[in-house]
């Protein structure tokens, strides 16, 4: 099942309590096509800057080959207004 690019969308994102101030959060994606569930934490989101991803938001990633049921290399594709954050 790993190989090329997945799509799905962000379905649910949890504080893991880890990181500098307790704020690591971890994400679940749904894959569009098989509709099985894929977990990942921040340091799997490929962007500059901060990294974040909003529930409800479209993804490209890849399923981890070395652990069973996690996705990597994600990539947001519905990037939002920078005035939605900084406004």
């Amino acid at each position: 099942m790993s190989g090329g690019p997945r799509y799905g969308t962000i379905v649910d994102r949890r504080a893991n309590g880890g990181g500098l101030n307790g704020t690591v959060g971890s994400y679940t994606v749904r894959d569009d096509e098989d509709e099985i569930y894929y977990s990942f934490d921040y340091r799997q989101i490929v962007t500059e800057g901060f990294r974040t991803i909003r529930t409800g938001e479209r993804v490209r990633f890849h399923i981890s080959s070395g652990t069973f049921g996690r996705a990597e290399f994600v990539i947001r594709l519905d990037q939002p207004d920078p005035a939605e954050y900084y406004g």
